[in-house]
């Protein structure tokens, strides 16, 4: 169901608070949270800042209040995501900032650094280490050390460290000085975290205790403690995660649904280290939130669709244009929950299930929506857009979204009551007819439609052997032609459209050639070259064709598509020319 634009002001279900189109936010939904760091009851915009040169230069740790910058920190490295925390029982309660940076999650309390964890490393290739051994001992030179990483890169099941993989992309001439530079330090294989999210120790309280969720590039994922920051648990995914919604406390019961690299999507349980259930998506997916529990994923092929927690799904919507961001909106206090997804044609959607309840047109495109208390609004909308604005909104107190569009189940037409006419004497005298005779019935059935399928079956051998078909049936060259004839004479334009059918592979060395009565016709080029076909697209393969005679006759011309040197055609076609209605060309 569509809905109209929200529109500003008092027309519209959104206040517009600010909107500053120079804020300098480069960044997306998961690096974005609101949170009360200051124990004022007033929550604040805390942004993890990818920079805006091309290097990924000037990283910030940003908090708003309000409209204003309060304050900005360094970061070391492009931060893969960002959450607020409680991580204590201490009074006041203020939660800390965790920012997931390469391998490490940096924790601020009060805003200033507090505490690094540090992923553990990897397994090293034994054969690895004994290379790197033998340059340091000096029994190799660095052209030998290469020819003897390649072979192990090929073979092993560990893969190389980073070291070596660098070493690998070196020219000759700079071979020399980095094994001088590297040949006495040990090798380290260290992974970096991909997402991060909370989970709720013992209690669901909104400022309970809270451990930190870490996927990373190895297809682990971690909990840790929120106070001595060891890894409480660790569960194995079958590829590298990029997005992941947790729900439950560590201490009963949770479950973490983590979308992959692979385009699937897994769910992790307490009591198991590897997925309980998984989401097999047609498409990758963009976007991942719990509705209820219910999961919904954004995809790449501009669709919304919703699951249980077990991987049944349950609907799809189709977008009009690619998620670039992706958010829940959740209102306990109005019993609210929807999903808001930032679009490329510049809008803003809110989708309760499949149903599109409102719609924000924005001035640029989306990079990052977060929904949540800001200040002391509930209701609060925050938006940065990919030139690096900064947009926030405010939800009415008197905003009511049309409970029709949001309610689930079959649409109002199916509960009129259709105007059955009433039995006729026909109508019972067929069905006596049907309950008497059924089964003779059948078996009369039964044998016309075996002649059909039998007649079907040699018109369509007939067809292959004498290759009148518009498709090729051999696998070698999977083909599809058809054909255009335009004007009404004496001069036509006759148009193939080829297209080669097959899923990678392109077709080289084909040919068109045309047989035909030149006593009736003339064509400019009875013989054509095919360039090159690409799986998928259509070529169109243009001539024209003279009638030559006055008589007002026409003919069949007959079409072949062969490859080059040989004589059996691939594709045969024949084309009936319309009756010349205009003056002969002699």
């Amino acid at each position: 169901m569509m809905s109209p634009v929200e529109p500003s002001g008092a027309g519209g279900k959104w206040l517009d608070a600010h909107y500053d189109p120079v804020a300098g936010l480069h960044t997306f939904s998961s690096c974005v949270d609101l949170a009360d760091l200051s124990g004022d009851g007033e929550s604040r915009l805390v942004v993890g800042d990818l920079g805006s040169g091309p290097s990924g230069g000037g990283m910030k740790l940003k908090v708003y209040r309000g409209t204003a910058l309060m304050s900005e920190s360094a970061l070391l490295d492009l931060p893969a995501g960002l959450v607020a925390f409680f991580m204590d029982l201490h009074e006041p309660r203020i939660p800390a900032v965790a920012v997931a940076s390469g391998p490490c999650v940096y924790v601020y309390k009060n805003l200033r650094p507090y505490f690094k964890f540090t992923l553990p490393g990897l397994e090293v290739n034994s054969l690895e280490q004994d290379v790197w051994q033998q340059v340091g001992a000096g029994q190799i030179d660095p052209l030998t050390l290469r020819e003897m990483l390649e072979a192990v890169r090929k073979k092993a099941d560990v893969p190389l460290s980073v070291r070596s993989l660098r070493f690998l992309s070196l020219e000759p001439g700079d071979m020399d000085e980095f094994v001088q530079l590297h040949k006495q330090q040990p090798i380290r294989r260290q992974t970096v975290i991909t997402c991060i999210g909370t989970l709720k120790k013992s209690t669901a309280d909104e400022d309970g205790v809270s451990c930190l969720v870490i996927g990373t590039e190895s297809c682990d994922v971690f909990v840790l403690d929120p106070e001595a920051f060891i890894i409480l648990s660790k569960m194995s995914l079958p590829a590298a995660p990029t997005m992941m919604d947790v729900t439950g406390q560590f201490d009963v019961e949770f479950r973490i649904t983590v979308a992959c690299r692979n385009g699937n999507i897994y769910i992790l349980r307490r009591e198991s280290d590897k997925p309980k259930y998984s989401i097999k998506l047609s498409s990758h997916p963009v976007g991942l939130v719990r509705v209820g529990k219910n999961v919904v994923v954004g995809c790449s092929d501009e669709s919304l669709q919703g699951f249980t927690q077990k991987g049944k799904k349950l609907w799809k919507a189709v977008l009009p244009a690619p998620i670039t961001a992706m958010a829940a909106m959740d209102l306990p206090s109005r019993g609210f929950q929807a999903v808001l997804l930032g679009l490329a044609n510049c809008e803003v959607h809110l989708y309760r299930d499949k149903n599109l309840l409102s719609t924000i047109k924005t001035p640029d495109v989306v990079s990052s929506i977060c929904f949540g208390r800001y200040g002391r609004e509930d209701g609060t909308l925050i938006v940065t857009t990919k030139g690096g604005g900064l947009m926030v909104k405010i939800l009415k107190r008197t905003a009511a979204f049309d409970d029709r569009d949001g309610a689930a189940g079959p649409p109002p037409a199916q509960s009129i009551r259709l105007n059955v006419p009433k039995k006729t004497k026909l109508y019972v005298d067929q069905t006596l007819r049907e309950r008497e005779s059924g089964l003779a019935m059948h078996r009369a059935f039964q044998m016309d439609l075996s002649r059909l399928r039998l007649a079907a079956a040699k018109a369509y051998a007939e067809a292959l052997e004498s290759r009148l078909t518009p498709m090729s049936s051999g696998p070698a060259e999977p083909l599809k032609m058809n054909a255009v004839v335009q004007g009404l004479g004496p001069s036509f334009k006759l148009t193939l459209n080829v297209q080669n059918t097959a899923a990678c592979r392109p077709v080289v060395n084909l040919a068109v050639s045309f047989l035909y009565d030149e006593g009736l016709y003339r064509m400019r080029n009875p013989y054509l070259r095919i360039p090159l076909l690409v799986p998928g697209l259509v070529y169109p393969v243009e001539t024209f064709v003279e009638c030559t005679s006055d008589k007002g006759i026409s003919d069949i011309i007959k079409v072949f598509v062969l490859h080059e040197g040989r004589s059996a055609p691939l594709l045969t076609a024949h084309i009936n020319m319309p009756v010349s209605e205009g003056l002969t060309l002699n």
